[in-house]
């Protein structure tokens, strides 16, 4: 076992092998005993933990003794910036948060609290697994070995990413890192805190005619959104079961006079877009038709929607360590033979992980396109009384990286690793299917 450096106490190397509902009643110091990121908003009044009826793998079980103690804690908790039904309001979405996640994220979160968002999305990729992360090399040195620094990788999440957008409740997709050494089990019991809600479990009970087990994929309701968050994390991408509800949610809010607009997030691009070197569309050599195909079709059924229905549909991925809008924009999606029809879109893994090269396209469509590269950032979306959403992309600076931040980690790791350096020069060359029109 290594040795900790001074100050940092025992049990954070425990916290990723705990379920996320016990991290902070068993054995953390008094400052870290609250529960980060859910908060408590009109996202269905979500207030406190009573006994879960979702039946989850056994290694998402919990301690009624534990769903006890977290129901007392938010009992008395009021609700983040009390709702009105009337008038404009934002909420906040970026993705891709390893490697300088833990300076970047603090950021992006004093931010959002300037804003005022109602809640954060975190599309997927909270720290790298397949190595440490940079952050915490900063932090341990090098005493982590790779076993000891996976076992606290998503606890450090939690406490460093997740906890500094209190009271701003967090919403949480999967990415494809989740799944590095660890299993969709290990991920559903440690984040079912935040995608286990009771308002989440409600409508998984009363409105779908699955098992009512608790899955990485999941949607909610606010106002008149309907925000749909989907699991394609793996390289197959959408599987039949999530296709069906996925559907199921389309149709349901067709004919649903109180949903305006939805917004579908998720961690990997829908194939054919501007971004195709690395999205569902797959990588070379051996890309997966199952996500090829799944993806085209989640798209068609939006498409779809979005015509029959006369209601505004957003799209939202991360994966590419870049930011770019219109990414639909293509000649694929152009094509009548595909449904000619050119859904919004947008990429934004500006959280932390390691920037990526811009795609080799046209500079007259990168400009179109507003792509950026090398920057940190997320999409402050502010959305109207009639569904209407507009996103603009809130760069952020060294400068306003708080200050506790830059204590933690001197001002060489902030401003010349994380904020000028962490480039990732690797291409990702498109699949064959990307250059079908």
């Amino acid at each position: 076992m290594c040795q900790l450096p001074t100050g940092v106490h025992p049990a954070t190397l425990r916290l990723a092998s705990l379920p996320s509902r016990l991290i902070y009643s068993e054995g953390l110091p008094a400052h870290h005993q609250n529960f980060p990121g859910r908060g408590s908003s009109n996202l269905r009044s979500e207030r406190g933990f009573g006994d879960t009826k979702a039946h989850v793998p056994k290694q998402a079980t919990m301690h009624k003794r534990t769903a006890l103690t977290i129901f007392l804690l938010f009992a008395g908790i009021p609700a983040w910036g009390q709702q009105t039904n009337q008038g404009a309001w934002h909420f906040a979405v970026s993705g891709d948060s390893r490697n300088c996640g833990d300076v970047v994220m603090p950021t992006i979160a004093k931010s959002v609290l300037q804003h005022h968002a109602e809640f954060y999305w975190h599309l997927g990729d909270f720290r790298a697994l397949y190595d440490v992360d940079e952050d915490l090399q900063q932090r341990y040195g090098d005493k982590l070995t790779l076993d000891e620094y996976r076992q606290i990788a998503w606890g450090d999440f939690i406490v460093n990413q997740v906890r500094p957008f209190e009271p701003v409740p967090v919403r949480l997709a999967i990415g494809n890192h989740e799944l590095i050494g660890k299993t969709l089990a290990d991920y559903l019991a440690t984040f079912g805190y935040w995608i286990d809600t009771p308002g989440l479990r409600d409508l998984r009970a009363s409105e779908y005619s699955q098992d009512g087990s608790l899955k990485a994929y999941y949607h909610w309701k606010n106002r008149h959104v309907d925000f749909i968050s989907l699991d394609n994390s793996g390289d197959d991408g959408f599987d039949g079961a999530q296709m069906s509800w996925f559907e199921h949610i389309l149709a349901r809010d067709k004919n649903d006079k109180d949903v305006f607009s939805i917004v579908v997030g998720m961690h990997r691009a829908l194939p054919n877009s501007l971004a195709c070197g690395h999205s569902m569309n797959g990588d070379p050599p051996n890309p997966s038709e199952k996500s090829l195909k799944s993806g085209r079709q989640a798209y068609s059924d939006l498409a779809k929607w979005e015509k029959d229905s006369g209601k505004f549909v957003y799209v939202l991925a991360s994966h590419s360590h870049f930011y770019m809008e219109d990414l639909f924009d293509t000649a694929y999606w152009k094509n009548p033979e595909h449904g000619g029809q050119v859904l919004p879109g947008w990429i934004v893994g500006t959280a932390g992980a390691r920037r990526y090269s811009l795609p080799d396209l046209p500079p007259n469509v990168l400009k179109k396109a507003n792509a950026q590269t090398d920057v940190w950032g997320y999409l402050l979306a502010t959305v109207q009384e009639n569904g209407a959403i507009t996103f603009d992309f809130q760069k952020l600076g060294n400068k306003q990286v708080p200050e506790e931040v830059r204590t933690r980690y001197g001002d060489d790791f902030v401003d010349k690793f994380c904020f000028a350096g962490n480039h990732d020069d690797s291409t990702h060359t498109p699949a064959q299917s990307c250059q079908e029109k």
